[in-house]
């Protein structure tokens, strides 16, 4: 979603932004939302025990909190409990609005949901994938400042990370050392990822603030790739490119064929903000939402795309590109 705005501002964000978006689907789309395609914003997916488990930012008129489906296919998905939350506001859980971006996590046999609410990064535990997750101490993560869409990377020395996005006249992500333990950050080890310099990062410049969110970050032979989404969500330019670097703290190089997943190569509006994960057979992915149709960003629609992955021989990063070929809808069964 996003973002440094709340649920009550965002009807003004949708007036600004002219004729080709409209964050309020009509009746009709409403009513779809209801039926067999999945409307999951800022998607992500965690793979275990043969099972794909999907979660994302649920509407503005929906349950202030997480709901998750469950799948072996990556086609076709079922709600798990029943349908009911996997964390819920005012259920031994931070926040009272704003549900966003989540990501579930598995360390020492026991699953974590971080996410943001109320403009902060939170993380709720579970002794099972599917919930309910709770904190014994509601709070957020670190409340000296806002700061929204969290990211958790574990290295191969053991130590945690938490990518994340605070604002500064803009959207732009940080990472910091972190204690899963505790639940802390360490202030000390804070620093900024990335800024927006590249064109396809600031279609829209001079119409809303630069915007850089949605982290994932993932260790491949040695090297650290951090994706990332550009452009506000509203604008149909909306993307995801990447970044390497050789320490889970930058410096980071933007790929030179940035964006990764656009418009122009999946063929809809607002593709981006999603999660990488490997397919059951070891194949990489990535998950993203889009928007709803050429004029309407809202209810956004959740799409899943095989990834191709090339070894630059001279520089021995990889090249990553989509196989929009073979873009996946992911459908849930009407109860």
């Amino acid at each position: 979603m996003k973002k440094n705005l709340i649920w009550a501002d965002l009807a003004l964000a949708c007036m600004a932004a002219g004729v080709f978006v409209s964050c309020n689907g009509n009746a009709e789309q409403q009513q779809e939302m209801k039926g067999e395609e999945i409307f999951y914003a800022d998607p992500t997916i965690f793979v275990e025990n043969g099972k794909y488990y999907m979660t994302g930012t649920l509407g503005a008129d929906s349950v202030n909190g997480f709901k998750m489906l469950v799948s072996t296919d990556l086609e076709n998905w079922a709600p798990v409990n029943d349908g009911q939350p996997v964390l819920e506001s005012g259920k031994s859980a931070f926040g009272t609005a704003g549900f966003w971006a989540p990501q579930v996590y598995k360390d020492g046999g026991k699953y974590y949901l971080f996410y943001t609410a109320d403009e902060q990064v939170a993380v709720a535990e579970a002794p099972v994938v599917t919930g309910p997750y709770v904190q014994d101490t509601v709070r957020p993560i670190d409340d000296s400042e806002k700061n929204i869409d969290p990211f958790v990377f574990k290295d191969d020395d053991g130590k945690y990370y938490l990518y994340h996005v605070r604002f500064n006249h803009g959207n732009y992500i940080w990472v910091a050392e972190y204690d899963i333990n505790t639940g802390n950050i360490d202030p000390s080890t804070l620093v900024q990822c990335l800024d927006c310099t590249d064109k396809w990062e600031k279609t829209d410049a001079g119409k809303w603030d630069p915007i850089m969110e949605g982290p994932t970050v993932i260790k491949l032979d040695g090297t650290y790739y951090l994706f990332y989404s550009a452009n506000h969500f509203l604008n149909p330019d909306y993307a995801m490119g990447y970044a390497t670097a050789g320490s889970p703290l930058g410096p980071w190089t933007k790929h030179e064929g940035n964006p990764v997943i656009h418009r122009s190569k999946v063929g809809e509006n607002g593709s981006g903000h999603g999660d990488w994960f490997y397919s059951l057979d070891g194949k990489p992915y990535y998950v993203y939402h889009v928007h709803y149709n050429d004029t309407a960003v809202s209810p956004r629609r959740t799409r899943i795309a095989p990834l191709v992955l090339n070894k630059d021989a001279e520089t021995g990063l990889l090249d990553i590109t989509v196989d929009s070929s073979r873009i996946i809808i992911p459908r849930v069964a009407v109860p």
